[in-house]
């Protein structure tokens, strides 16, 4: 027997009136939450939905998300979680791509009807069963979606003896988010995903008064997921949740609950201390762990966050299909800024070539992964499974450099990597040269088409507010500070980039 939904039960069963989460003024206890997930439990089974079977959920960084999640886990099914951006006929494809027998949709706003686009494309998906509404009012028992979660669990007992899973039972379905082709599904097993929690857990010492973690990396994505909803209610830390990154809200609401624990994508932290700066503030006091993953992180952001919030930036690295931790700067080792660290607890890592080869001393190649961590395969497509996976390797598409200590760099995604001319050139190594110049503040570089080089380089540049510089000024500027065949010919300056969810950099979208 294992279930990930351990962490909840193990949670409220010894500190069951300690703060769960946290949403604007509500605070609910770790009981109440463990009595609704038992509740979506009783329903999911009473409904015939069990071991196996896929539940989808669509919702944002609200109480819902712990409740149904964690529901649908203690029901032995399979949860579905799926980016809150997508478009009807992108939701009936994951549905039907994921034998999705229910979707848990929430209402959404105006701004983002997430109920109407849901259920279109459930109505689009003749397999999937039950649809099930999450109210944007509070408690409300009437949508005109469908049938609302609370009417739903009318008497439904608050008591549900979890389904016997057993480790290798698929726990989620985590989608790619499809920037090779159509999106795939990483099948997690309920294995890869508790002993990944642990890990991450057990990197940093709790607070003896107990943490309070914030969750603005989007729920619905791996690295929210696991090292901030998982290893927070594994510590039995207080969740405030926080549906959609503002970094002044992000300020107010670390000053406000006293955020010990922080865990963004580069840009979340270059936008704080962009905030701070055009407020003159003062950073909150409270964080003792700032996490960055998800995409390399600027050197210049790192010694600015350090010095401005008085704790280190440590940088991580994973993907989906590692459920997502797999290295890290870990304390105990001194942290080494602008590397991804070296690999976490029962996980190895090697650089490969093309034909799977080991590359030697430091590189560079593409990074492959085998542990506890990797996943089990994606859903229903064993070729694209075959493509990435040997002997219990799985190879990323990442390529890393190695020093001496065992520490890995990511030079670049082996996509985003240029050809110019012949020459290899990494977008990654451009863009922490440019961040150096006092007037850029932010840099996104690709590779666009050149009739005689094949690619030509292009940096999108965000100034820093008040700054002046022109384009041939910092164009002579990169000629004085990179390599010939590497400075960017085309500047576009830009108010803003195009970014995921999940804030990354959309580079597809610049290209």
């Amino acid at each position: 027997m294992l279930n990930l939904s351990v962490i909840l039960e193990d949670s409220a069963e010894r500190t069951p009136d300690r703060t769960a989460l946290v949403f604007g003024d509500l605070r609910l206890p770790y009981s109440t939450v463990n009595s609704v997930a038992n509740q979506v439990a009783g329903l999911l089974s009473a409904r015939g939905i069990g071991r196996g079977d896929k539940v989808a959920l669509l919702c944002p960084n609200l109480p819902y998300f712990p409740f149904v999640y964690f529901g649908i886990l203690k029901a032995g099914a399979t949860v579905v979680p799926l980016n809150v951006l997508l478009r009807p006929r992108e939701i009936a494809y994951h549905l039907a791509d994921s034998d999705a027998k229910a979707l848990f949709c929430f209402e959404g706003s105006a701004e983002l009807p997430m109920g109407a686009r849901g259920r279109e494309a459930f109505d689009a998906v003749e397999d999937c069963a039950h649809f099930v509404v999450l109210p944007a009012t509070p408690l409300a028992t009437e949508s005109e979606y469908g049938e609302s979660l609370w009417a739903a669990l009318d008497g439904v007992p608050a008591e549900f003896e979890t389904v016997l899973t057993g480790p290798d039972d698929t726990a989620a379905i985590l989608y790619t988010s499809g920037t090779t082709g159509r999106p795939k599904g990483a099948e997690l097993s309920h294995a890869n995903m508790l002993i990944n929690a642990m890990v991450a857990d057990e990197m940093f010492p709790a607070d003896p008064g107990g943490d309070v973690a914030l969750a603005v990396l989007p729920l619905f994505h791996s690295f929210g997921q696991t090292a901030v909803m998982n290893v927070s209610v594994r510590r039995r830390a207080t969740l405030v949740l926080q549906p959609r990154f503002e970094p002044g809200q992000t300020l107010e609401l670390m000053r406000r609950e006293k955020v010990t624990m922080f865990a963004g994508v580069p840009t979340m932290f270059w936008a704080l201390l962009s905030r701070l700066r055009a407020d003159g503030a003062e950073a909150p006091s409270t964080l003792r762990v700032a996490v960055a993953g998800g995409d390399s992180c600027p050197v210049e952001v790192l010694k600015e966050f350090e010095a401005a919030f008085a704790t280190p930036v440590l940088e991580g690295y994973g993907l989906s299909e590692t459920s997502p931790v797999a290295s890290f700067n870990q304390l105990g080792r001194p942290t080494k800024p602008g590397t991804i660290g070296f690999p976490v607890w029962g996980v190895r890592m090697r650089l490969v070539d093309d034909d799977w080869n080991t590359v030697e001393g430091g590189g560079p190649g593409e990074i492959a992964i085998r542990g506890h961590n990797v996943m089990k395969g994606y859903h229903g497509r064993p070729e694209a499974t075959e493509e990435v996976m040997r002997d219990g390797w799985l190879r990323t598409g990442d390529i890393a450099t190695r020093d001496e200590d065992g520490y890995y760099s990511i030079v670049d995604r082996g996509r985003d990597m240029i050809i110019r001319g012949g020459f290899n050139v990494y977008p990654r190594e451009l863009e922490e040269v440019l961040m150096t110049h006092p007037a850029v503040s932010l840099a996104a570089v690709v590779g666009v088409p050149h009739g005689s080089h094949g690619e030509e380089i292009k940096a999108y540049v965000i100034p820093v507010p008040g700054a002046r510089v022109g384009e041939e000024e910092l164009i002579a500027w990169c000629r004085e500070n990179m390599a010939a065949y590497k400075y960017p010919r085309i500047i576009e300056f830009r108010q803003s980039l195009p970014m995921t969810a999940t804030g990354k950099i959309l580079k597809r979208e610049l290209r």
